[in-house]
């Protein structure tokens, strides 16, 4: 029996390299014929799981799935895995003869890929290793964005699948948002609670992680268009239910993060929403709408801002002016931490306007920021455009701009364009990314790896929902064509 056990025990490493080689083999396999069923799981992991534990009193944080296998492979094994999906999808595309669906965001993700190349080159010149030229504290997550872009272009191409995919991000957001209210309600909330264990507030969070409140506001605005835009689309009763569940519940969590950002990006969201919404329902949404949801947000304002803060030379009270307390100064001593910060890396910018310090670089004087006092000192800073003109100075500031400018042109297109069945999935992309503005001002969204793939499902949203449109309309052409050439008589029998 003990010879038994210790053969088990022995053979177990290689058990688990047959069965990873048997589920690669099989993932392959469906990943040619029905590519979009290796985008669902992947998009869970991203839609489900935390990727940080910032804020937390735990003694030992387990490593995030988001980080694992990058100290061998230079990038974690999730987006290894999303690069293997996308060249399914595109043999799958090979074999069907399917045509690329126009993207004006590719010519600038090649521009980003040409930089990093560029600062790879330089960092092996000057002795600096590769994984530090590709680390995430630089912009290598900004390369990372394209390729899943291209997968969902690939994987989604017919009306049945942008529906389908619309309907499973709505889900995915009750679900995660039901999850976040219950545990605020019954568990004390998220335990990545920095208010709490570090600031001593009172207050319980649904979720600190900026991107569970951005998978809500997604949901949220598909759950708006059904109801208000596309009404056929939930005409089943239990269909609508579900909806108007997935409007209040969505909108609770977002409120009840107490982020300030999510706070802000959810009423710039809001804004997108309305507009976009018929006249008739933009009346309902102004009178009914949008004094709930503002008066959710100002009880939550004043609970969060009227606590004292200890250790703070500036008291944040009720009001605009308390939403940036940690932006202003004392009366007297050194200036908050916050605009340290930012005028540090702005003043290493402004030496460096043409090239930046580099994507491995960190700005002189990160010592006097106090959470800055780690391995990570000084690689990161809260303003994602700032962190960009930092590592990469003007150059990548052209692409961030050029990048954000082809969005823009094509998401005002979609808006104008798609049909009410197609609307819900590209306004989810756009008021995704009109949520995260303000975090990508004042936030750390670039070296953050479910940020910036949550980033990449927005800005491939809006592509997705018009090349189904186009796809839905050459087969209706292409029907038409073949009835009209089919002979009176083999119709009949047919």
């Amino acid at each position: 029996m003990n010879d038994i056990v210790l053969y088990i025990y022995y053979s177990l490493p290689w058990l688990a390299v047959i069965g990873l080689s048997v589920a690669a083999v099989a993932g392959m396999a469906v990943g040619v014929v029905w590519p979009r069923w290796l985008v669902y799981p992947y998009l869970l992991v991203f839609f489900w799981i935390n990727s940080t534990s910032y804020g937390s009193l735990a003694v030992f944080a387990s490593r995030s799935i988001y980080s694992r296998g990058s100290g061998v492979l230079f990038f974690g094994v999730v987006l290894w895995a999303m690069l293997g999906a996308w060249l399914c999808a595109r043999v799958a595309a090979g074999f069907g003869r399917d045509a690329t669906p126009a993207c004006n965001l590719r010519p600038w993700f090649w521009g980003w890929a040409a930089l990093l190349v560029g600062h790879v080159a330089a960092g092996l010149v000057t002795g600096i290793p590769v994984a530090a030229s590709l680390a995430p504290s630089g912009f290598s997550n900004i390369v990372w964005m394209a390729p899943l872009v291209s997968l969902l272009l690939l994987a989604f191409r017919t009306q049945e699948h942008a529906i389908a995919l619309a309907r499973f991000i709505l889900l995915a957001g009750l679900g995660r948002a039901l999850f976040g209210l219950g545990r605020w309600a019954a568990l004390g909330g998220d335990p990545n609670n920095i208010y709490a264990n570090m600031n001593a507030l009172q207050i319980r969070l649904t979720f600190f992680d900026i991107n569970d409140s951005l998978l809500c506001t997604m949901a949220f605005a598909i759950a708006a268009v059904t109801l208000f835009q596309a009404p056929r689309l939930a005409a089943d009763k239990w269909w609508r239910a579900v909806c108007w569940l997935t409007l209040v519940a969505t909108a609770l969590c977002v409120v009840l993060s107490y982020r300030r950002t999510a706070w802000t990006g959810f009423v710039l969201a809001c804004a997108v929403i309305v507009l976009r919404l018929p006249p008739r329902a933009r009346l309902y949404w102004l009178a009914a709408g949008v004094p709930s949801i503002g008066a959710m947000l100002a009880w939550v304002a004043v609970r969060r801002l009227d606590h004292p803060r200890p250790g703070r030379a500036f008291e944040g009270g009720a009001g605009v002016g308390g939403l940036l307390y940690d932006m202003q100064s004392g009366r007297f001593g050194h200036e908050s931490e916050r605009v340290l910060e930012l005028k540090l890396a702005l003043a290493d910018f402004l030496a460096h306007p043409l090239t930046g310090i580099g994507a491995w670089g960190r700005y002189h004087g990160y010592g006097a920021i106090s959470w800055q006092d780690s391995p990570d000192g000084g690689l990161f800073l809260h303003s994602g455009v700032l962190h960009i003109a930092l590592k990469s100075g003007v150059p990548g500031l052209f692409l961030l701009a050029g990048t954000i400018g082809a969005f823009v042109i094509c998401a005002r297109r979609a808006l104008r364009i798609l049909p009410p069945a197609l609307l819900g999935l590209g306004l989810a992309g756009v008021a995704g990314l009109a949520f995260m503005l303000p975090d990508l001002l004042v936030g750390t969204p670039f070296p953050q790896v479910r940020t910036t793939q949550m980033l990449a499902f927005c800005l491939a949203l809006p592509y997705v929902a018009l090349a189904c449109m186009h796809d839905g309309a050459a087969q209706r052409v292409g029907h038409g064509v073949r009835a009209a050439a089919t002979p009176p008589h083999q119709l009949a029998s047919a």
